[in-house]
């Protein structure tokens, strides 16, 4: 599972990880410009993010009685559409960067895709001393280079069964915490069964509730031994929360039931470059930089949900799919009683 957990903070800082050689350069061309462009390539990834680690949280529309419980181990990943891997950059919109050949806008990798063939800039600033000067730098390749099309998370889940349909929820990741990178993520949810209102419940083929939930993540990676700028306490933080709200159907049946729903996912995700960055212009002159810039991706979109649940006495075993602006898919091993 730690491994899966280092994949969910690469979406967060591949901007900055995997173009370390870049930086330098980016920063010269201005605050501004490299900020640009960090929104724009990482943002595919913190939204497919998002989605992937809202998924399983219910795997029945039936809440448990008084005193029933489940613990759960889940296994989240988000699909990467061709859409995802690669936004339309246009140097008009940049004050101090073109591209060395082609048109002022082309399609180039997000932090999901490749380029292929590579994609050269040339970065212009300015010297106090020498005056404009240019440099040439190669746009940053994504996980498509890797053969990645996917975005997992992957965390610890228990739910518990109060009176009257009501089912209370709680997940999280147990910390990371290594010389370069810590991760972070818990989440509550509340799921409450309407049929569990009617008179006729125990007659009933299915049950119907309704879910909401909350997801936070914290994570950071430490930049001081893959920089290539000098500088001070040099990192990135990244913070995402997320809500889902989500109506549930189900079969009540003894082995084997099916699921589904109609879900709505509101979230957002703020990732800082903070510490000094030394920036080199030429070989004589330099300027500090500290905490160049934030950038931030939002999301907004409805989801659908099918699954099936396997039930043989205290072990349960759970698939699901989602269909949204990132489809995903989810499996979890669950233990209970109710």
């Amino acid at each position: 599972m730690k491994k899966i957990m280092l994949l969910m903070l690469l979406f967060l800082v591949t901007t900055i990880s995997k173009a370390q050689s870049d930086i330098d350069a980016l920063l010269a061309a201005g605050v501004e410009d490299a900020q640009r462009f960090a929104n724009d390539y990482l943002a595919p990834g913190t939204n497919g993010l998002m989605h992937s680690m809202n998924s399983n949280w219910f795997n029945t529309a039936d809440a448990k009685p008084l005193g029933g419980f489940e613990i759960s181990v889940v296994v989240n990943a988000a699909n990467v559409k061709d859409e995802n891997k690669m936004f339309q950059m246009n140097t008009a919109d940049y004050n101090n960067v073109q591209f060395v050949t082609g048109p002022s806008s082309q399609m180039v990798s997000t932090v999901l895709g490749q380029n292929d063939p590579t994609i050269f800039v040339e970065v212009e600033y300015d010297d106090p001393i020498f005056g404009s000067q240019t440099e040439q730098i190669e746009l940053p390749q994504g996980i498509g280079s890797e053969n990645i099309s996917l975005i997992p998370t992957a965390f610890i889940q228990g739910a518990l069964g109060l009176s009257k349909g009501i089912e209370i929820k709680a997940r999280f990741v147990p910390k990371i915490d290594t010389d370069e990178v810590s991760l972070s993520m818990y989440g509550a949810g509340l799921q409450f069964e309407m049929t569990k209102w009617l008179p006729a419940d125990k007659l009933l083929p299915v049950a119907i509730s309704g879910l909401v939930a909350y997801t936070h993540l914290d994570g950071s990676y430490d930049l001081t031994n893959s920089s290539t700028v000098e500088g001070e306490n040099q990192r990135v933080e990244s913070d995402v929360n997320t809500w889902l709200f989500q109506l549930i159907a189900s079969t009540k049946l003894p082995v084997i039931n099916f699921y589904g729903g109609l879900g709505y996912i509101k979230g957002k995700s703020q990732s800082d470059l903070l510490g000094t960055y030394r920036v080199t212009n030429g070989f004589i002159t330099s300027q500090d930089i500290v905490d160049p810039f934030s950038v931030t991706s939002e999301v907004s979109s409805v989801r659908g949900t099918l699954g099936t649940k396997l039930k043989l006495g205290f072990f349960r075993l759970n698939a699901e799919y989602h269909l949204s602006e990132y489809n995903a898919f989810s499996v979890g091993i669950n233990f209970g009683f109710r």
